[in-house]
């Protein structure tokens, strides 16, 4: 099975499987194919986590393709005159570029599990991008919300790609993109040093380094890229596991949000008190989340502790009072420990962009990945046919006036945090009872707990639980998705019950899960986007 954001990329999974793929092929393929019909959200210009589950050992495997900061990054970039730039200026700057990962990660997870042959994988895209593929309402409709506004229209070689004639591309119409198929078919016959070094590289570092407010990323920082294997976190919930990706990823915050949710269910279980408590168990995983996550390699995170069974019993009881602001948690103490932390508040903000998949193949391996270019279109630059990211921005921008450093700060050779969090929840034998993810920026931590919480404790099925209301409590401020379902009437509860809540119509979830019941494979696509499941027979 496999369910995509997009039907083009389902179809390009479901050819990698019909040919006794592994679900990892099955997601490159996908993902090449992706970043041609829905370039707004991820690409071979960005990056993305991919968490590989082996059915044979039942091991499970983090590749880490995020994007990375230049040499040349400071803490400061983004900060003029004392005051941190707008973060539109930022977004849509070349000090925004990091150097992409997502055409290393498709090599290191490849080399890890591939069974069809490398150049096979790119079949699907080269061939939609040369013969043409039929624009998608949501790409159109975002194109014409976003003209104007960002530098997208106004960059000449988007501009002539997205908006032909002045005009946004029209739902229906037939575009191609022989750029694209140039650059995957060198790279299906040259391996990753076609994207990495030479013409590509250079062209990358050229736009990075063009006005407005031109970065620094070099073709020295662009060769030197490496993905890597990152551990994978495991977190008992009633008699599961809640497995994901570590940092620089923000999937401990599953594990943290499954765990508190159990011990704050303590005034029943009827619906509201389980809404109740996903909210509260939301805000105390966000605050920890936001104050401790960063690039591991650069920063020590204490996430033995933050996931510790008895931390997660203690800090259930700071439950802040509705309309408070939760602050983070101090696992040392509760573990008798001195902590070593001294960091800066956080000030990251971080827009919803981004696409997630799940695919489990015949053998029954699986792969859970996220991957993005950071907000819609990246940072609109273009270069042979896709766009750049605008990753650097995922970090902490301003710096604090107390002159401690976030987390997350921007130093050379970082990777920014990220919120992407491709989750699997196991049974206690390491069998596999599902494969989820959402893209959304700051939220998806929220969605993702949705759709966990929803099937393992409220019963769901898989398309009821990408279905619910999405309901995101980071912070003082609770969202509720108030335009589907029962949303309306969870705004209200919340409401009466003294929650800071703000309507709102949608949210930009892209849930896509795989359910594993005893009778087979249940999936589901976020009706939110243009999604589908297929199941191969």
């Amino acid at each position: 099975m496999a369910t995509t954001a997009n039907p083009y990329a389902t179809d390009a999974a479901i050819a990698m499987l019909e040919q006794g793929g592994h679900a990892v092929d099955a997601a490159i393929a996908a993902h090449l194919v992706l970043g041609l019909v829905e370039p707004q959200s991820s690409g071979i210009g960005g990056g993305g986590f991919m968490l590989a589950y082996d059915y044979d050992n039942k091991s499970l495997t983090f590749h880490d393709g995020r994007e990375q900061a230049p040499a040349g990054a400071t803490m400061d970039m983004f900060m003029k005159d004392g005051k941190v730039m707008d973060f539109f200026e930022a977004w849509q700057s070349g000090k925004a570029i990091g150097v992409p990962g997502a055409v290393a990660m498709y090599k290191h997870a490849h080399d890890a599990h591939g069974i069809v042959p490398w150049a096979t994988l790119f079949a699907p895209a080269i061939k939609l991008a040369t013969e043409g593929f039929v624009v998608s309402p949501r790409l159109s409709g975002m194109l014409d919300t976003l003209k104007g506004r960002i530098e997208l229209s106004r960059n000449p070689d988007a501009a002539a790609y997205f908006y032909p004639d002045g005009e946004s591309l029209q739902p229906g119409s037939v575009r191609t993109n022989p750029e694209y198929a140039r650059v995957l078919s060198r790279i299906a016959v040259e391996g990753p040093d076609a994207f990495y070094r030479g013409q590509v590289a250079q062209s990358i570092a050229a736009a990075a380094n063009a006005a407005p407010n031109p970065g620094s990323l070099s073709v020295k920082d662009i060769r030197n890229y490496k993905a890597v294997s990152r551990p994978v976190i495991c977190g008992d919930f009633r008699d599961m596991q809640v497995c994901t990706t570590s940092p620089p990823s923000s999937g401990g915050a599953q594990i943290m949000i499954a765990g508190l949710y159990d011990h704050l269910i303590d005034n029943g279980d009827s619906a509201d008190e389980r809404i109740v408590a996903l909210v509260d168990a939301q805000r105390l995983a966000y605050a920890d989340r936001d104050f401790y996550f960063g690039d591991p390699d650069a920063v020590k995170i204490p996430l033995k502790d933050l996931l510790d069974p008895r931390y997660l019993k203690a800090r259930a009881k700071d439950r802040f009072p509705p309309g408070a602001a939760p602050t983070e948690g101090d696992p040392a103490r509760v573990l008798g420990r001195v902590s070593s932390v001294d960091w800066g508040a956080d000030t990251t903000q971080e827009p919803a962009g981004t696409t997630h998949l799940s695919i489990i193949d015949g053998q029954g391996n699986a792969v859970a990945m996220t991957a993005t270019v950071e907000a819609p279109f990246g940072s609109s630059r273009f270069v042979h046919g896709f766009l750049l990211n605008n990753e650097m921005t995922d970090f902490a921008r301003e710096v604090p006036a107390s002159g401690k450093i976030p987390a997350n700060a921007i130093a050379p050779g970082r990777r920014p945090r990220s919120s992407m969090s491709p989750t699997m929840v196991l049974d206690r034998d390491n069998n596999l009872l599902m494969v989820t993810g959402s893209p959304g920026g700051n939220s998806i931590p929220a969605y993702v707990a949705k759709t966990i919480i929803g099937v393992t404790a409220w019963g769901l099925s898989a398309q009821e639980a990408a279905d619910h209301a999405n309901i995101i409590a980071r912070g003082k401020r609770v969202r509720v998705e108030t335009g589907v379902g029962n949303g309306k009437q969870i705004a209200a509860m919340l409401k009466a019950r003294g929650y800071d809540v703000q309507e709102r119509e949608g949210e930009n979830s892209g849930i896509h899960l795989i359910v594993v019941r005893e009778d087979g494979l249940e999936g589901a696509a976020d009706k939110r986007r243009e999604g589908t499941v297929r199941v191969l027979r």
